[in-house]
């Protein structure tokens, strides 16, 4: 049985997430897949609208549809069987510096605003380990950096546009709009097709980072606060074998850029690494940020890799839960527990944590949180049959998945986790009455219980 036939026999809720569809590529003439190659869009029908005002024509024309940002998610999030919407031409970014914030049009990835900002003296307060993704992308399916302190890349947005269902262009702000904006921005697709994202800035600053290798997670017990405390941004890396953290990442923000940081030979017993190093344990590390405590720009020192380059491992699969960070030792205990059974097909796990929000549908929504992301092989039979292991480990600790990859947590688990969904889905109405941008992944994970 080939992949696609063992998918389709797979169970609704990993159907819903991941189900690979062989579909031609309109701009290629081959099949458009995402970033990973793990899934294949159910349609053809791509449009790539050059102004706001098309795009308008277009949504109010269109029966269902879905936007389509960088491909980085795993799951079917931005799939649809009828239309999909490309924001690429929607790229301009506007920085208003007597406000402190940058508006940037739907198309826009940190890879491109970040070195564009710093070349104006700005930064943002954080950046995902890969820059490639959009950053509207990123805003709508919550997803973050890391530091204890540190709220994920939604939490700087002032303003929201999007297009609804009726064509109708709606700006949402901050300052004006209350609980209704907290409910869109990390909006999932679902209210409609956002055009632009409102930012606050502040002046670019510098980091340095450093990895410590073998790090014992005993030394977790008793001192968490003070290793995910002990930078401006902390991830650690572990195969989940010999009770241990194999690369501890710190990334230390810089009160000046000639401010020159000493980086201890022990930290907490893990040694102070001599060279640089990919996450990945024996993958070359060309394509990661300077560590070794060289200081850089602070977009290229935040993410693990740097702009431009393949992140990660590339063919791959993800998954990530979210727990609270009060429970994140034990959390990391009863993962461990299944060590045997998940090493032989990850790559790695990090590791971070992510300060609590407010944003409706976010996964760090009123909590502080312990991120636990796995990087997998791309052997999705194998994965299939770990992910409902792994999610029965953690469920004492309440998980919420990343909206953009892979889980198989049922619907109604998945909607007890948040305690503002209802007040979400009646905001989806109001914008979409008829379900314009509903598609198969919110059909069954927010709207089947």
């Amino acid at each position: 049985m080939d992949k696609r036939e063992f998918l389709k026999t797979t169970g609704a809720f990993v159907a819903a997430s991941m189900l690979p569809r062989v579909s031609a590529n309109a701009e290629t003439g081959g099949h458009r897949t995402n970033w990973s190659g793990n899934l294949t869009y159910s349609t053809d029908n791509l449009q790539s609208p050059a102004t706001v005002d098309e795009l308008q024509k277009l949504v109010k024309s269109s029966q269902k549809l879905r936007a389509l940002g960088s491909r980085h998610s795993f799951n079917s999030i931005a799939d649809s069987r009828y239309e999909q919407i490309s924001l690429a031409h929607l790229n301009e970014m506007t920085l208003d510096e007597a406000a402190r914030t940058v508006t940037v049009g739907g198309g826009v990835t940190y890879s491109q605003l970040a070195p564009w900002l710093t070349g104006r003296g700005y930064a943002l307060h954080n950046l995902a380990s890969l820059p490639g993704v959009t950053v509207i992308g990123a805003c709508s399916t919550a997803t973050h950096g890391s530091g204890l302190h540190n709220g994920n890349l939604a939490t700087p947005v002032a303003a929201i546009e999007f297009v609804a269902a009726d064509g109708s262009l709606v700006r949402l702000s901050r300052d004006k709009d209350g609980d209704s904006f907290l409910g869109a921005v990390v909006g999932l697709g679902a209210l409609g097709v956002v055009t632009r994202l409102t930012l606050d800035v502040q002046p670019a600053y510098q980091v340095a980072q450093s990895v410590y290798q073998n790090l014992n997670f005993d030394e977790l017990r008793h001192n968490i606060d003070g290793i995910f405390g002990s930078g401006y941004s902390v991830s650690l890396f572990t195969d989940w074998q010999n009770h241990r953290a194999t690369q501890v990442w710190i990334k230390k923000r810089l009160a000046s850029p000639g401010e020159s940081i000493q980086w201890p030979q022990l930290f907490y017993n893990a040694t102070l690494a001599k060279e640089k190093l990919h996450p990945i344990t024996g993958h070359p590390a060309e394509s990661c940020t300077d560590q070794q405590g060289i200081p850089g720009p602070w977009y290229d020192r935040l993410p693990h890799f740097r702009i431009g380059q393949t992140p990660s491992s590339g063919h791959e699969l993800q998954t990530e839960y979210l727990v609270p960070y009060e429970h994140a030792f034990d959390a990391i205990l009863a993962v461990e527990k299944l060590r045997d059974q998940v090493t032989p097909h990850l790559f790695v796990t990090e590791l971070r944590t992510i300060a609590a929000d407010h944003l409706w549908v976010s996964t760090a929504h009123e909590r502080q949180s312990l991120a636990i992301h796995f990087t997998w092989k791309p052997e999705w039979p194998a994965v299939r049959t770990i992910l409902p292991k792994v999610e029965a480990a953690l469920a004492p600790f309440e998980p919420r998945p990343h909206w953009g990859k892979l889980f198989t947590l049922p619907p109604a688990q998945l909607e007890a986790r948040y305690n503002r969904l209802a007040d979400f889905k009646a905001l989806v109405s109001r914008y979409d009455p008829q379900g314009k941008f509903r598609n198969e992944f919110l059909n069954v994970n927010l709207y089947a219980s």
